[in-house]
């Protein structure tokens, strides 16, 4: 036997050592998976005897720096029993407290990702979906942070739409779900009355940050995506693939408040897409229109009449501020005076 390899030895071995990393690193994500999920096990049964022990034995809100204390030095080596931190254990007790606490989303999350819904959230339906859309897609921490604060939960799903009379059941809950309403583009920096080749141009070089805000399963097809029917030529805004619902989707912008007439035009082009782009295996294409305003039963009554599937959505290139947060926030004439005073 040589000690070197053959070009035939050598491709075999460089395929062997590909598929080696990959079952290496499909362990070390399973491994971490399996410590974190016993972790936040852990947290939540000492969260649950801390309440157990202050509703039974009347203890105090001291008991948690003096376990603190004595938990640290027993296990200087791990880190996360901070009286903090045991607090947050005793809010994820509080607000998990059945038994099965284990098949909740939330079980599978990182520490921080629980803490952060435990901080940003009251409501265990919102938590449980985050969480849930935080496992399912792989979000970030701070990914989950900027969910939450666009309200994606509120705005999944909630676009104007025909899709029950024109998909059938599965596909058209699922393609009821993947839109939203409105949709957020504050990250591109552009101010309100931007036009609407201004916003295509943004959202085409912030396009992951884009694809994002859209929701999982969209890929980016193309801008101005050009289509020849009859010998005149049409050019689409953006075009996406969905890979979930398989399907092309049409994403045609408006910088005006929604018109009737936008579906009849969007319609059109639903119907050139499905005729010369569409291979036969794909579901039928669906459109959404965002406009910079929606009057919803104006987008309803517009709907009933078209063939094609299709969605009617805002769009905001500003946040708005919540509500809470207004009354604390300097009007206009106030910070104009303070200035002037700093003159």
């Amino acid at each position: 036997m040589t000690d070197t390899f053959s070009l035939s030895a050598a491709s075999d071995y460089r395929a062997w050592l590909s598929d080696l990393k990959l079952q290496v690193e499909r362990a070390r994500q399973r491994a971490a998976t399996s410590v974190n999920r016993e972790l936040v096990s852990l947290y939540w049964q000492i969260g649950r005897q801390i309440l157990e022990r202050q509703q039974r034995a009347g203890w105090g809100a001291k008991v948690i720096d003096q376990l603190a204390r004595d938990l640290r030095g027993a296990f200087p080596d791990m880190r996360g029993f901070s009286p903090r931190n045991l607090k947050y254990m005793r809010s994820l007790a509080e607000a998990w407290p059945e038994n099965g606490f284990v098949q909740h989303p939330v079980a599978q999350l990182p520490w921080s990702h629980v803490v952060t819904l435990l901080d940003k959230l009251d409501d265990n339906v919102h938590r449980d979906w985050y969480a849930a859309k935080s496992t399912e897609h792989g979000w970030s921490r701070s990914i989950l942070v900027m969910q939450i604060e666009t309200r994606a939960y509120e705005r999944q799903g909630n676009a104007v739409n025909n899709f029950p009379e024109r998909l059938p059941p599965p596909q058209s809950d699922l393609a009821r779900d993947v839109l939203k309403d409105p949709y957020i583009f504050d990250f591109l920096g552009l101010a309100e009355n931007a036009q609407e080749r201004d916003i295509e141009g943004a959202l085409t070089r912030h396009i992951t940050r884009f694809l994002l805000e859209l929701g999982a399963g969209f890929a980016f097809v193309g801008r101005q995506y050009r289509l020849e029917v009859g010998g005149d030529e049409f050019f689409i805004d953006l075009l996406f693939y969905h890979l979930k619902l398989r399907c092309y989707v049409v994403v045609e912008l408006k910088a005006t408040p929604f018109k009737p007439e936008y579906a009849g035009q969007l319609n059109f082009y639903l119907s050139a897409v499905d005729a010369q782009v569409k291979a036969d295996d794909d579901h039928p294409t669906i459109g959404l229109l965002l406009c910079k305003e929606n009057n919803r039963l104006v987008a309803e009554y517009a709907l009933r009449g078209i063939a094609k599937p299709m969605g009617v959505a805002e769009y905001q290139l500003l946040r708005e501020i919540p509500a809470g947060l207004k009354p604390s926030l300097p009007s206009i004439d106030q910070i104009e005076a303070e200035l002037r005073s700093e003159d």
